[in-house]
């Protein structure tokens, strides 16, 4: 017995819909406003964008639903789903209307966003315990690109041709992670160019999700700049940046003393009774520093350093004398002691949780030639990850009535 290549499976049951769970999800988007505020801020007056509303919506339920490309929008129309949803656009409609965009267009849909985020959090517990701490982390990614068709595709600092996509995560210890703000760069940026815009922005957008505590921004080395450090600052916030290991970065650790080192639960630690702390090759040590001297006095930062050292397990490092240690250096104005604001640092780690989710649904295709309209296939990527539920995925039998009149032009 072999098995025939040549069926194909059709969801094509006229009472029948796939995403039941998806109903209850665009209901609290409507609740919290998606409808108006695309009305209010989204405006294109060219062929192909009118009805944004309607098309904004469908692309955002496409993708909570699973759509991770154009074509795969056309699950809005299996089965019983007309029944269910009113206004639904053909996947070639959709294309076209993100077509229509350009960079200012792709502005108005991210002020969509964020005031979305605000208030679903006003009217679902979103982000629970916000109003005693939340992170704010930052971090960018490279959407691989194939041809020569898309816009602003290059080669970057990973020497991979694509698009970069720079990411703000807002979260709390006891919430999941949802998208302060989301921007689609050329694949040939650095991680740096323009972050202390979205640094501000993802900022004031989570004090009005209400994070009214201690709010952290936490990022890796290559968002170690004085724009991006002062962007927190004079949003009153405190940040957890990973500091770059320069020549000032190394001689301030190597002013730590010996007995300044605090055995840490890393990987491998074994938790001795006797002594009640952590037998462990990690160490930690807090020391105080200033940052960016080179630059003017007004620019320059004192803040917390703290850093973690492991010995270097490469044969080719070590000494037979002396224990060689790799560094880790965090610049940080945390309010949290050494040890707990070290582990939180590497709770920024969840950034990479959300780029994997991203790049498995959405993103897994830049749908478009076009970069405002994959800039704005993005930023409803962020809407729909910043969906409250997922939607369930057991087919529900709706009751069966004469079939819709074909829906007018676009």
């Amino acid at each position: 017995m072999r098995v025939c290549h040549n069926v194909t499976a059709t969801f094509d049951d006229p009472n029948l819909v796939s995403c039941a769970g998806l109903a209850p999800v665009l209901e609290l988007a409507e609740r919290a406003g998606l409808q108006e505020l695309v009305t209010e801020h989204v405006r294109i007056d060219k062929p192909g964008g009118g009805n944004a509303v309607l098309k904004v919506l469908a692309l955002v339920a496409g993708m909570i639903a699973g759509a991770d490309s154009i074509e795969d929008m056309g699950l809005l129309r299996h089965g019983a789903m007309r029944r269910l949803f009113a206004g639904v656009r053909a996947p070639s409609t959709l294309g076209t209307f993100l077509r229509t965009f350009t960079f200012g267009h792709v502005r108005q849909l991210d002020a969509v966003a964020s005031r979305l985020l605000i208030n679903l959090g006003r009217r679902v517990p979103l982000l629970t315990g916000a109003d005693t701490l939340a992170y704010v982390d930052v971090d960018d990614t490279v959407k691989p690109t194939f041809g020569y068709a898309k816009q602003g595709a290059g080669r970057g600092y990973i020497g991979v041709k694509g698009l970069n996509v720079l990411l703000a995560i807002l979260s709390t210890p006891t919430s999941r992670p949802v998208i302060a703000a989301a921007r689609l760069r050329k694949g040939s940026t650095n991680s740096a160019k323009g972050a202390h815009r979205l640094v501000a922005d993802s900022l004031v957008t989570a004090r009005s999700s209400g994070a009214t505590g201690t709010l952290v921004l936490r990022a890796d080395s290559a968002f170690f700049s004085s724009d991006v450090i002062a962007a927190v600052l004079r949003r009153k916030a405190c940040f957890s940046i990973t500091a770059r290991l320069n020549p000032p970065v190394r001689k301030a650790i190597e002013t730590i003393a010996t007995d300044a080192w605090t055995a840490i639960k890393y990987t491998n630690a074994v938790w001795d009774e006797t002594a009640q702390a952590w037998i462990s090759d990690a160490e930690v040590a807090e020391i105080a520093f200033t940052a960016f001297t080179s630059l003017a006095k007004a620019k320059q930062v004192t803040a917390r350093l703290i850093v973690r050292r492991v010995p270097d397990v490469n044969p080719a490092n070590q000494n037979p004398l002396f224990t060689v240690y790799r560094y880790h250096a965090v610049f940080t104005t945390s309010p949290l002691p050494m040890l707990e604001a070290e582990s939180a640092h590497r709770g920024h780690a969840i950034v990479e949780q959300v780029i994997a989710d991203l790049k498995n649904g959405p993103l897994a295709h830049m749908p478009s030639g076009s970069f405002a309209a994959n800039s704005a296939w993005l930023v409803c990527a962020a809407m729909a990850f910043t969906s409250p539920a997922p939607p369930v995925s057991s087919p529900r039998r709706s009751t069966p009535k004469p079939p819709p009149a074909p829906s007018g032009p676009s």
